[in-house]
């Protein structure tokens, strides 16, 4: 093969080091690696590379058959003897037919679909992978560790991550794809742009928030995400509701919200006055001179909540499933469905919810679940509680078309399933609303 030497022009300004890395002095493979790093950070703009400061997160957690190229790549990295800087987690799994409902059709489709997930966690497991227990798409949780600081640089991908770790922990991290989530991971180093940047961390909006009580955080979430798409957002007013202290409840809304304006638009960071650590510190300083306003009242959540489309055949059709935790559930959102689905069961008279219904978590998160009482009293509604992606699930094309409910507005934007507010989803699964 050609040497991989390169003399062409470039903007970017490289350490010894790494202009060493990239003329191949590390391996032709590690020179690949920071050639396609830097061509990453060119294309935004960027002038230089940074240091890491924290482990990866990998958004690709599925062996599917059409990624044959990433793991090829993955072999080549492996027979390389090259391994990630730290260890990292990744994006939940996608299949779990014990616990989520799968007929013997779709289990082998499920089969072909996914019929290298062996292969790949293997790899994954060769390249650094933190443990058996690090597929989540909340990696921040306290029970999967992979926990930044505000401040740390990241080489992260999954929106919903992406966004928690910028706002809610003040971390630096950009909207980065498969590959470079984990070139970076194992570079130690990733393009200085945008998000990274103090200037690219300044709200072109400010969202006046004007609602008689606590926005529903995915509506609300979904909302600014349609509005601003991949602007930075300072939202003023929702403190009022939430309170002045990042609690893990008001985390575990932030969570939420933030997930729904990720996939809604593409946001990835936003400040909420009162709350957030920058907000906290430099307030509406953070706003740019010409920023934008928009005002979220009562009116405005229905809009966009009646603006949803329903994709099933017909709005009437009874469902065959619900899905709820997208992303992961925490430990404390875990134990308030059960008290909530209990205490609904309680009010309709029923013992068992009226349909099939999944609560999805990190493995860890689901382990301390597990010590009594909650567990048993969860399964006793007749829910059961899953580590997979519902939208890994929800891609085979024989549960696409089922009529799934949802209380994630993430899940509702990549699939055909029809949301829901907690309230709503409530009431239907406990049988005090006939769906």
């Amino acid at each position: 093969m050609t040497a991989m030497t390169d003399t062409a022009p470039r903007r970017m300004r490289l350490t010894p080091e790494e202009q060493a890395i990239l003329d191949g002095e590390q391996g032709e493979i590690m020179a690949k690696i920071m050639k396609t790093v830097v061509m990453y950070g060119e294309t935004f703009g960027a002038e230089r590379l940074v240091e890491t400061t924290g482990p990866s997160h990998l958004v690709t957690s599925f062996g599917i058959s059409v990624m044959t190229a990433l793991f090829d790549v993955m072999d080549e990295l492996i027979a390389a003897g090259i391994k990630a800087k730290e260890p990292f987690t990744v994006d939940p799994r996608p299949l779990d037919h014990e616990n989520v409902p799968c007929n013997l059709l779709q289990k082998i489709v499920f089969g072909v679909m996914y019929g290298t997930q062996g292969r790949y966690e293997e790899q994954l497991k060769k390249l650094g992978l933190k443990s058996d227990a690090s597929f989540s798409c909340t990696c921040y949780m306290d029970q999967v560790g992979n926990l930044p600081k505000k401040g740390d640089i990241l080489s992260w991908a999954e929106s919903s991550a992406v966004v928690y770790a910028n706002s809610v922990l003040g971390a630096r991290c950009n909207r980065n794809s498969a590959y470079i989530d984990l070139f970076g991971a194992i570079l130690g180093k990733t393009p200085y742009f945008d998000l990274l940047t103090d200037e690219g961390r300044k709200a072109k909006w400010l969202i006046d928030i004007r609602t008689t009580k606590a926005p529903e955080a995915q509506i609300l979430g979904s909302a600014i995400g349609l509005k601003v798409m991949e602007d930075v957002p300072y939202i003023r007013g929702l403190d009022a509701f939430l309170g002045g202290e990042l609690n893990e409840e008001v985390k575990a809304y932030l969570k939420d919200m933030g997930a729904a304006s990720a996939s809604n638009g593409a946001v990835g960071l936003y400040h909420v006055e009162g709350l957030t650590p920058e907000a906290v510190e430099q307030g509406d300083a953070l706003l740019l001179p010409d920023a934008r306003v928009y005002v979220i009242d009562d009116a405005e959540l229905q809009r966009v909540k009646d603006s949803y489309p329903l994709m099933w055949k017909s709005p009437d059709v009874k469902p065959r499933l619900a899905f709820i935790g997208c992303p992961h559930l925490s430990i404390g959102q875990l134990k308030s469905w059960t008290d909530r689905l209990e205490a609904g069961l309680k009010a309709s008279g029923r013992s068992r919810l009226a349909y099939k219904t999944v609560l999805t978590a990190a493995p860890g998160v689901l382990e301390e679940f597990r010590a009594p009482p909650y567990y048993e009293r969860l399964r006793a509604t007749g829910a059961r509680v899953s580590y997979i992606c519902p939208l890994m699930y929800m891609n085979n094309p024989l549960c696409k078309n089922m009529p799934v409910l949802t209380n994630s507005n993430k899940l509702r934007t990549y699939t055909t399933a029809r949301y829901m507010t907690d309230e709503e989803i409530t009431r239907k699964l406990t049988g005090k609303e006939e769906a």
